[in-house]
């Protein structure tokens, strides 16, 4: 067999072509997570989205546009570094969005683009299942339900009024799986890191102190990084009884009310709808040796 040798140069495709080196493929029908640096109008957080979306136009990573499977609404991202690829869907799939998104720039009403949106976002996660890349959208979506429970408004965050004047707000790093509290104050708060030992009492709790004179405290209620959809729900649970803790304690009257309405309509859980089969192992936790005891070989 011979070995043909060519010096003819291939005119590199323009799909990507921004991004030189990286990818050679145009990001349509791609499922992505993304994050605040990847939006390029202003910044993310809002309580419906989940950080997860479709690309119906990504022939250039740096504007590429999206639809995001919580919310529905269409994004321009800038997806040219620290990209995540979870998933790919079929060409159907992104020509149906696409029809959605015309008729709802038509009727100036997008429930059908909502609604199909969020369907496709959790067949996705079933799809792909709990693992260390999804894992960040699985907490996303799990601490949105206890945002829409405890604190409904337009970011995804939980306020407390600790006191006059005193107001700190709790927002989920999903990838350290950390409960994050930023105070208005650049000294640290007795009350605050007491009330947060006791309301998270076998978590980790770190203070963050502001490394400019404009800057503020923060507190960080570190949890078990989480390996399975379960644990992902025991991690949630225990963030959800820790922050009503810290209602009751702060606000008895707000505590109050929605205690009833916990009561009356029960709490969200979107991630116990979700059909993913996980491996049926039995983890024991060991406990740590006792002291002066000998190993029997």
């Amino acid at each position: 067999m011979q070995l043909h040798s060519t010096t003819t140069t291939e005119t590199r495709p323009e799909a990507m072509g921004d991004v030189p080196g990286i990818c050679e493929l145009p990001l349509t029908r791609a499922i992505v997570q993304y994050r605040d640096h990847h939006e390029m109008d202003a910044a993310g957080g809002r309580i419906e989205d989940i950080g997860l979306a479709l690309v119906v136009e990504g022939r250039y990573a740096s504007t590429s546009e999206v639809v995001d499977l919580g919310s529905g609404s269409i994004k321009v991202l800038d997806l040219s570094t620290e990209l995540v690829v979870l998933d790919w869907v079929y060409d159907p799939t992104v020509d149906h969005v696409a029809e959605l998104i015309t008729a709802s720039a038509a009727t100036h009403e997008s429930q059908d683009l909502r609604a199909y949106s969020r369907q496709l976002g959790l067949r996705v996660l079933e799809r792909v299942g709990f693992g260390p890349l999804s894992r960040p959208t699985f907490l996303r979506v799990g601490f949105r339900d206890i945002c829409r429970d405890l604190d409904l408004h337009e970011g995804t965050s939980i306020r407390f009024v600790l006191g006059p004047g005193r107001l700190t707000r709790a927002h989920l790093d999903y990838d350290a799986c950390a409960l994050v509290f930023r105070t208005a104050f650049d000294e640290p708060d007795a009350q605050l890191e007491h009330a947060l030992s006791v309301a998270f009492a076998q978590a980790e709790l770190h203070r963050e102190d502001p490394s400019s004179p404009t800057g503020a405290v923060s507190y960080h209620v570190r949890l078990p990084i989480p390996t399975s959809l379960v644990e992902a729900r025991q991690v949630l649970g225990r963030m959800r009884r820790g922050l009503v803790a810290l209602m009751a304690r702060f606000e008895a009257e707000r505590y109050a009310s929605v205690e009833t309405l916990m009561q009356t309509f029960g709490a969200r859980e979107t991630l116990a709808g979700l059909q993913i089969h996980e491996p049926t192992v039995n983890i024991v936790r060991l406990p740590p040796p006792i002291a002066g005891s000998h190993v029997v070989h």
